[in-house]
């Protein structure tokens, strides 16, 4: 039964196929039966993973199994703060991961709700309400305005039956359905017109319709079923942090036992070679990198919240900064979802609208002058029509939370919305004659409403009798071509003219114009009744009408998109359209925005089908607007990009986007349009609804990263030096230049908070001038290690010479050797907190503001107190072996400890100077040549 084309089907079938009568329905013991051998018209979650089992998922990492060995060798040496930290941190890291996995689970929850939770249903010839869990195939079910459908549905009749799909097929504007058969085949979701669809909403009109697909089997369950064997991306930073954390372990473990074994070479004690040993090894350990990644990634979605992102999953922020195409939904995202009246076409004259969504507030311009009401009577009386010849309303809200708008005289002045009740086309002309002062409340008085033709997928027209000063109207809205065959005049320059073959060919081409542009177009006509007309069919009322003229509206771009998708460009970020939407509009709003450059393409749904995956593969890099697609399709994009390599954001607010969402490597719903499956399929939730605040998130997720690699880079460096400085000293036979205690105390002091403080750094002033980085960018990519190693190096060597200046004068001394490992001591620590301040930088430290950031400087000065207190107060100096120094060891520190930054920073500085330099010869010897020429 599934293989048939259920729109292709007549009523007698239909009826065949499925064994029903439209008139009696299914007796109760068939419905029965059938509910036996398919089941229930519900939602399947498919296989629930158990909550102690996602918990335990979170400690498999290779991290955190390194991270317990930590915790086991700090308590065997005695320190048992640093096992407890390691211990919370653990536990902190499983606990928010199984919080953001629970919470992904309820996507599908979420989209049960969506099921009608009753149903009016004809069983044995009487409508009974049941619930709609236990609809069958067969059964007739009757709606009405304000239902939400049930199951798929074949309708078999319709009253001017109008449904609300954006949430399923993208579409901005409700679809009128009809009961006609359909005779193509292949015909997109959103062209099924005499199907509805499960989860969908009737807003106008009445219908009966015959159920053709329960449960899984449905266009909603097909969604759920993608949800379901959707994997979720592992994020960059993920993958680069357990790379990252493999090496490093690999490579200090490697190193830590070849100073232990060339110190047992040269005669050092074993117990004591030990201690050292497994005391580096724990230094080098990254125990606190979880911790900072969760810290900075914590502040980053704070900030996201001021700036109108609500982040659901951490690791998102960091991923949208590496993203390299955002694939968005059209309406609502980059358009308004209010659709608006832009232009107006009177007797050859093209009036352009001002004003965007449902507030009455803008103005009519002729060639640019604002046009007077009071001398245009054409313009009059087509604003009758729009005002009249209407059921939608506009309503102003002002929320309880309203935002301050300014202060006028000392009191705030709050600002108010306004919002539609009613089909969104009729909204739009609505807003158009308010916006003039012909609003239907200002007209009630004056113009009453006799009755009403209301407009259905035939006739695609609607018409009033309007009751005024004691004479009689119709005013009449429809398809203009249509609308033309019923009208004999039209009103032009004024007068109401016999509407000849030339004026007829002047409106259709009008229409075509705007129509190219992508508006919605209406036609709008009127007649005098006179007094022996009362009693007419509606055929004859609606004809030798008066052409008045012509209305385009469209759902406007969001005026702040063009500037953030400009941004995006700047930033090597590709913008990419996929919509429900015909491609004529979807075309003109994305050239409008400048989502298309010269040469780029635009694929239908029609087109994409027909495509393989290596055709799409072949073709998804040159393609920027994706139309009349339907939920499939949008998952087949996102995997060919990532097949392509891209890092893909996906936004969209509809159930039909949630597979799509999931899939991708962030998605963003939402937030005030957004459908709660794809709120709970998302990452990222945009609480203003705006394609501009994921510019914001991308610049929040590049700087998170950032200030991971200035972590990274200062960590290693610093933990290079450390293991350098003892090595070094063990190859050359010197005596230990750190004891392990003191190792321990360095790591505390140095790897707290000036590291955590680079994780709330300020981002570099071209951070979004820079393209995004691979998702297969290693984590020491652009000289990262280069970086690291060198700085590491001088580290360790300048540690290690003041160590053997100060050990030198007197080196069979017990005093003079606790001297200078106290020197050393305090080398590393300075040296590391000098480092730390080069670290912000990509260049070098002499390219920032030194006190830019204060908590870097707050933290710094508590660790410069921590290393001299433990040399300077009497009781610690037993504890950590250590003795205060003069003037001489001071100056030898500080020296030493000043040489790895500034001789590195100095060489950047000369070589950028250097660079310049031999850029504008070569320019100059250019434009010699040019000269010469």
């Amino acid at each position: 039964m599934e293989q048939k084309k259920w729109h292709q089907l007549s009523g007698d079938e239909l009826k065949k196929l499925l064994g029903v009568d439209q008139h009696q329905g299914l007796t109760s013991e068939e419905a029965k039966h059938r509910q036996e051998t398919r089941g229930f018209n519900e939602l399947s979650e498919g296989k629930r993973i158990s909550p102690i089992t996602l918990f335990l998922n979170q400690f498999k990492d290779f991290m955190m199994l390194v991270l317990m060995g930590a915790t086991l060798v700090s308590g065997l040496l005695g320190e048992y703060l640093d096992a407890i930290t390691i211990v919370a941190i653990i536990l902190i890291n499983g606990v928010l991961g199984f919080i953001q996995e629970f919470r992904a689970e309820r996507s599908l929850r979420a989209l049960k709700q969506l099921s009608a939770p009753s149903s009016k249903v004809l069983r044995s010839g009487s409508v009974e309400q049941i619930p709609a869990r236990q609809l069958v195939v067969g059964d007739i079910i009757v709606m009405e305005s304000g239902d939400r459908v049930p199951a798929d549905v074949r309708w078999l009749e319709c009253n001017n039956c109008d449904i609300e799909e954006s949430a399923l097929t993208g579409e901005s504007v409700p679809v009128s359905k009809h009961a006609e058969v359909i005779r193509e085949s292949d015909v997109p979701l959103g062209d099924q017109k005499n199907i509805g669809f499960m989860g969908t909403m009737m807003t106008r009109g009445t219908a009966k319709g015959v159920v053709i697909r329960i449960g899984m089997d449905t266009e909603m369950g097909k969604i759920a079923n993608l949800i379901q064997n959707t994997e979720e991306q592992e994020t960059p930073l993920q993958r680069r942090l357990e790379q990252f954390g493999k090496i490093l372990i690999y490579l200090s473990l490697a190193l830590t036992v070849l100073v232990v074994i060339a110190g047992l070479m040269h005669g050092q004690p074993a117990l004591g070679m030990f201690l050292a040993g497994v005391s580096l090894a724990v230094a080098a350990i990254p125990e606190g990198l979880p911790a900072i990644v969760t810290i900075a990634l914590a502040l980053g979605v704070q900030r996201m919240i001021k700036r109108k992102a609500i982040v659901r999953k951490l690791p998102s922020v960091e991923t949208l900064g590496c993203a390299s195409v955002i694939c968005s939904d059209k309406t609502g995202t980059l358009t308004q979802n209010k659709m608006t009246v832009t232009h107006v076409w009177l007797g050859g004259r093209t009036l352009e609208v001002t004003g965007e969504g449902y507030a009455p507030v803008g103005s009519i311009f002729d060639r640019g002058q604002t046009v007077d009401l009071k001398h245009d009577q054409a313009l009059r009386r087509l604003l009758q029509v729009c005002s009249l010849c209407n059921n939608a309303g506009i309503f102003e809200t002002q929320p309880a939370a309203a935002v301050p708008r300014k202060k006028q005289k000392g009191k705030e002045e709050l600002s108010s919305t306004w919002d539609l009740k009613g089909d969104p086309t009729e909204g739009a002309l609505v807003t158009l004659s308010s916006k003039m002062g012909m609003s239907p409340g200002a007209l009630t008085a004056l113009y009453v409403r006799e009755k009403e033709f209301p407009f259905d997928s035939e006739r695609k027209r609607m018409s009033v009798l309007i009751k005024h000063q004691g004479g009689r109207l119709v005013y009449t809205k429809g398809a203009p071509d249509l609308l033309l065959n019923r009208c004999a005049y039209i009103l032009w320059e004024g007068n109401v003219v016999p509407l000849t073959g030339t004026l007829r060919q002047k409106v259709l081409s009008a229409n075509e114009q705007m129509a190219r542009s992508a508006l919605r177009v209406l036609g709008m006509a009127y007649r005098e009744l006179r007094p022996n007309d009362r009693d007419q069919h509606e055929d004859d009322i609606e004809s030798h009408l008066v052409f008045i003229g012509l209305t385009g509206m469209i759902d406007p771009p969001r005026r702040e998109v063009r500037d953030a998708i400009t941004v995006c460009r700047r930033a090597g970020i590709k913008t990419v359209m996929i919509t429900g939407d015909h491609g004529t509009t979807a075309e003109a709003i994305a050239q409008q925005l400048g989502i298309i450059p010269r040469g780029g393409l635009i694929l239908t749904g029609t087109q994409l089908a027909s495509m393989s995956d290596d055709e799409l593969d072949r073709n998804v890099d040159n393609t920027y607007v994706y139309a009349r697609v339907s939920p499939e399709h949008k998952l087949r994009i996102v995997k060919s990009l990532q097949r392509k390599g891209h890092v893909v954001a996906m936004t969209g607010d509809g159930v039909n986007d949630a597979p799509a969402i999931k899939a991708s490597d962030i998605g963003i719903a939402m937030g005030i349009t957004g459908t709660d499956v794809s709120k709970e399929a998302s990452s990222l939730v945009l609480s203003d609804d705006n394609f501009s605040t994921i510019v914001a998130a991308i610049e929040e997720g590049r700087n998170i990263y950032e200030n991971i690699r200035k972590f990274i880079r200062y960590l290693l460096a610093s933990n290079v030096g450390e293991i350098l400085t003892m090595l070094l000293a063990m190859m050359a036979g010197l005596p230990l230049p750190l004891l392990p205690i003191q190792i321990l105390w360095v790591n505390l002091v140095t790897d707290g908070l000036p590291a955590m403080a680079l994780g709330v750094d300020q981002p570099e002033k071209d951070l979004m001038e820079q393209k995004p980085r691979g998702a297969k960018e290693n984590i020491f990519a652009r000289r990262l290690g280069w970086k690291i190693i060198s700085r590491g190096i001088l580290i360790g060597v300048c540690t290690l010479a003041a160590f053997w200046l100060t050990l030198r004068v007197a080196p069979n001394d017990a005093g003079q050797l606790s001297k200078a490992q106290s020197v050393a001591f305090a080398t590393l620590v300075m040296a590391q907190l000098i480092h730390v301040f080069d670290c912000r930088s990509s260049r070098s430290i002499f390219h920032r503001n030194l006190l830019q950031n204060r908590y870097l400087v707050l933290a710094v000065l508590s660790s410069v107190v921590l290393m001299v207190g433990v040399m300077y107060i009497e009781p610690m100096q037993p504890i950590f072996k250590t003795v205060p120094l003069g003037f001489r060891e001071w100056s030898i520190t500080i020296v030493a400890a000043g040489i790895p930054t500034f001789l590195m920073g100095a060489g950047s500085v000369w070589g950028g100077r250097r660079h310049r330099s031999g850029g504008s010869r070569k320019l100059i010897s250019a434009n010699s040549t040019n000269i010469r020429a």
